[in-house]
């Protein structure tokens, strides 16, 4: 069994910042994470491209960047895909002819999950960046 650590102590730091920044300047907050979501749909288009050879009707185009909101644990934005077809192509489905007689299954792509690790591990370098970006502008 392996065993491993994160060290997360930069990462604390970081979001204390961006909570102190919040705080003082909240429509800048909000905008540093809109920025940053639009570079996590950069990544997660980036991903359907590369993992869906066949083009899918407007699949590429239906990948969205949320409204940014406030909960409980801090501000967030989502990424996500409004194509009625999305689902199939992230989970997968049965192949059915009109008999209804099924003849296989089409294995998923996974397109957000993918995507959502390349995601965790730039994230840092994402939200530093558009932090400077944003303390050179005040």
């Amino acid at each position: 069994m392996t065993d491993f650590e994160i060290d997360t102590r930069n990462l604390d730091v970081l979001k204390r910042e961006i909570d102190d920044l919040q705080k003082l300047y909240p429509k800048q907050a909000k905008q540093m994470m809109a920025r940053s979501g639009a570079k996590a749909r950069t990544i997660v288009s980036r991903k359907a491209r590369q993992l869906v050879k066949k083009k899918t009707g407007n699949y590429f185009k239906s990948i969205k960047r949320g409204k940014v909101w406030k909960d409980d644990d801090g501000v967030k934005v989502r990424v996500y895909s409004r194509a009625p077809h999305a689902h199939l192509l992230e989970y997968g489905h049965r192949i059915v002819d009109k008999a209804g007689n099924e003849h296989g299954f089409q294995e998923g792509f996974h397109v957000f999950d993918k995507a959502s690790h390349e995601i965790e591990s730039e994230w840092d370098d994402i939200l530093e960046k558009e932090f400077e970006r944003m303390l050179s502008k005040l």
